[in-house]
Formats: structure tokens, C-alpha cells, sequence
């Protein structure tokens, strides 16, 4: 069977290390990791995912050269809470919507966003004003996703923990807010990837009860 080829941007973040481990692991799964400095490629190539250099800053068809050949694209970049209002910009929405029109580029149908738990409108005017410009940020490029003919899923994890994870969750539309361990959101995607039936899908997800696989096929 053919492996389906992913690149992952943003796959030096704590997801994005879970993901590659857990795709590299799995026999339809294979990764590429999308980075920003070349001394971060040493975990990769560990688990023996290729890897590509690539700032997010730089143009459209920079990210769509790492883009070929590949089958789908997963956007867990961001720019981190201890940066300015201008990174926030740069990445989560410009680097964002570089990424999908680099998707376009390249011919990959398949995107999976990994966004904020609540991006809606009112969720930016509800957001404390150190936190709206991410929120914001976070809207517009899930947004401009939708807008395109891409297969996308968007995926709203809950508040990010770094413990282990439990795998199984509680996704849906809509569910109370909550924690998720990182390891579980990069499971998510995983499934994600797996299962045709998220495409044209949003959903928020925190820790629960429902195995991931099961949790993802009831969507």
C-alpha cells in the first residue's frame, strides 16, 4: 500500500514531534519535516523523516518546492506566546495562508489546520487584548482555508498540556472547554489523515472518554 507522503510545517513545535514520531511509525503514514533551522533536523532524521529547511517568512514558492511530491500538509506552525503581535501576524496568519496557496501550488488537496480552540468572531472580541491579535490571526487563516477547494480539516484543540497522552478524547463542533495533552492532539491528526470523512470538517477536541480512531469516525 502506498504510504500517503505529509509534510508537516511547524514539525520542531512539541505537536509536531509527537506527529512525526507517531507517523513514522505507521505504515500509511510517512513525514517530512517542515523546519526553520537546520540544527533542528537531527530528531528527524532519528526517526528517519527527511527534512527540509524552510522559513515560514520566506515566499510562497519556497514552501511549495518542499511541498513536491507530497500528499497532504498539516499547519501546526505558530509563532508562540512570548513573541510580538508582528510574529503573530507573520506566522500564524501570513505563514498560514503562504502554506495554502504554497498547497495550491504544488498540487496537494489534502490540508489539515491546526487552529485555536475558539476562532470565532466573537471569540476575538471576547479575547483578553494580549491574546486577541492570535485569535484574530487564527480566524482569518482558517478563513481564507475554507474559502478554497482544498480537502481541509481544522482542528481546535483545547488547552495544551505536555502529559502523556491518554488516547481518547472528546471531539465534536462544539464541546466545553478544556485540556488536551499535545501527544493526543498529534494522535488526532493522525486519524485525521486517515480518515476521508473529516474533509471539509472543524472541530474542537479535548481530553474525554471516546478512543481517538472511534472519536474521529463519529465526527
Amino acid at each position: 500500500m502506498k504510504k500517503l507522503r505529509v509534510l508537516v510545517v511547524g514539525a520542531n513545535g512539541q505537536i509536531g514531534k509527537h506527529l512525526i514520531t507517531i507517523m513514522q511509525n505507521n505504515s500509511s503514514l510517512e513525514a517530512k519535516a517542515m523546519i526553520r533551522k537546520q540544527e533542528q533536523a537531527a530528531f528527524f532524521e532519528n526517526l528517519n523523516a527527511e527534512t527540509e529547511v524552510v522559513d515560514l517568512e520566506q515566499d510562497i514558492e519556497t514552501i511549495a518546492k518542499a511541498a513536491e511530491g507530497i500528499d497532504a500538509i498539516v499547519f501546526t506552525a505558530g509563532s508562540g506566546p512570548h513573541t510580538g503581535k508582528d510574529k503573530t501576524i507573520m506566522v500564524d496568519l501570513d505563514g498560514a495562508v503562504k502554506t495554502i496557496e504554497a498547497a495550491k501550488s504544488a498540487g496537494v488537496k489534502r490540508f489539515i489546520m491546526i487552529s485555536s480552540f475558539d476562532t470565532r468572531r466573537e471569540a476575538i472580541q471576547a479575547a483578553p487584548s494580549s491574546f486577541a491579535p492570535y485569535v484574530a490571526a487564527k480566524h482569518y487563516a482558517d478563513e481564507w482555508l475554507k474559502r478554497t477547494d482544498l480537502d481541509y480539516t481544522i482542528i481546535h484543540p483545547g488547552a495544551l498540556t505536555n502529559d502523556q497522552g491518554t488516547g481518547n478524547v472528546k471531539a465534536a463542533t462544539e464541546v466545553e472547554r478544556g485540556e488536551v495533552p499535545r501527544e493526543d492532539v498529534a494522535s488526532v491528526i493522525a486519524a485525521s489523515l486517515e480518515n476521508d470523512s473529516t474533509i471539509g470538517k472543524e472541530f474542537q477536541v479535548v481530553t474525554g472518554t471516546t478512543p481517538i480512531k472511534e472519536a474521529i469516525s463519529s465526527l
